[in-house]
């Protein structure tokens, strides 16, 4: 039996996972989390063979929890599942340790497969996306700006553009907010970016939100 735990901060969205995982007869939801530090108390209490993990988070966020998770002394599988259907994203992922990605637009049977195939060891790639990889992701002289950041980079720029302000950065991470602002300035000139109005519209041009 493949033990999952569920980590997605959107109720309807995870019990429609729960219920597509319960129609499959080799796998059992033994645990879910609206959050990324709801997941990793829950991971040391409770062992899996798989997280369904959520990109998009509150507090720590899918691409923060990954490595998290992958320092464990048992760690699981990770399987992300997020609305981003960017090879940049997915790359990003999986360099950190992810085994899988798939999207929330992904055909139900594709991923109770996606999930049989990481339990087991193996790596997983939404279909659409692995052409798109190979092309996108490979050639680094086409990459967008945003491949570029580092992932702490990454992250507050994925919170500045959902609203947070330097202070509330500072506290969810638990950092400075003369860090924070030092990371704001490195990714919005690696970015070209004059404001925070800026960074939302770069982000809605590449559909990272």
């Amino acid at each position: 039996m493949i033990r999952v735990i569920v980590a997605e901060d959107h109720t309807i969205v995870r019990e429609g996972i729960k219920q597509l995982i319960g129609l499959a007869k080799d796998m059992q939801v033994i645990g879910e989390a609206g959050n990324g530090q709801q997941l990793l108390d829950q991971l040391r209490l409770t062992p899996c063979d798989v997280v369904l993990l959520d990109i998009s988070m509150p507090g720590i966020n899918g691409l923060e929890a990954i490595p998290r998770i992958r320092a464990l002394s048992q760690p699981p599988a990770i399987l992300v599942l997020s609305m981003h259907d960017e090879a940049q994203m997915a790359a990003r992922a999986l360099k950190i340790g992810a085994a899988g990605y798939a999207t929330k637009d992904s055909d139900p049977a594709l991923l109770l497969t996606a999930v049989r195939k990481v339990a087991a060891g193996g790596r997983y790639i939404d279909p659409e996306l692995a052409d798109r990889m190979v092309f996108e992701v490979g050639l680094t002289d086409s990459r967008p700006p945003h491949a570029l950041l580092s992932e702490r980079e990454y992250s507050v720029f994925e919170r500045l553009v959902h609203g947070d302000s330097v202070n509330d950065i500072a506290a969810k991470l638990a950092l400075s907010s003369k860090t924070i602002s030092t990371h704001k300035a490195r990714l919005m000139q690696k970015l070209v970016a004059h404001s925070v109005a800026d960074l939302v519209r770069y982000a809605m041009e590449h559909k990272l939100v």
